[in-house]
């Protein structure tokens, strides 16, 4: 894990897209938190318990604070930008920013699917993202059959570069996921 000094500054402006706008957590969020706790999936792939109780929901929202002092990275929560309500959680994991790469990772509450609001949270973040030196290309892993999510990443302009077989253990298991990466526009590249 990096130091906090390895990580670079927390964003002077909320990134923001289309009425979605990534802010630092707050307290209000652990009802986002204890949503996504009684999704059958998200329990699976995080530190957040099945049916997290209002305790376990505060403390998770803790943890994404710290998650910048920490040298983790940008753990933000995907906010409605009119009125400020939490609508999941986006992370920009910068481990390997000395490489020239990020990792990015999001879960959408139930109630708040269906309506593009990853799809506008990715856009938000790789807007931030190209603002830190240094950094040409976030990554994200998605399972196959995660159909809206890879969605979303198409529309924030990540692209399918191919299969990664047993990657991951997820709830026991391992899994394939698929590998969509976001680069850097270079310049004088058409």
């Amino acid at each position: 894990m990096g130091t906090s000094s390895d990580v670079p500054p927390w964003p002077v402006e909320d990134p923001s897209c289309d009425g979605v706008v990534l802010r630092t957590f707050q307290d209000d969020d652990a009802g986002m938190a204890m949503e996504l706790a009684r999704d059958d999936y998200v329990p699976m792939i995080g530190t957040l318990p099945r049916h997290a109780s209002r305790e376990d929901a505060l403390a998770r929202v803790e943890r994404q604070r710290q998650r910048h002092a920490d040298g983790t990275g940008f753990s933000f929560s995907i906010a409605d930008a009119g009125t400020g309500c939490s609508l999941g959680q986006m992370g920009l994991w910068t481990r390997e920013l000395k490489q020239g790469r990020a990792q990015a990772g999001y879960g959408v509450m139930p109630s708040a699917r269906g309506r593009g609001v990853a799809g506008r949270a990715l856009r938000a973040l790789l807007d931030f993202a190209w603002t830190i030196p240094g950094l040409h290309r976030v990554e994200l892993h998605i399972e196959p059959w995660n159909t809206a999510s890879v969605r979303s990443a198409d529309r924030a302009g990540f692209h399918r570069e191919g299969l990664l077989r047993s990657y991951q253990d997820i709830g026991g298991e391992r899994r394939d996921v698929l590998l969509h990466a976001a680069v850097r526009a270079r310049r004088g590249s058409l």
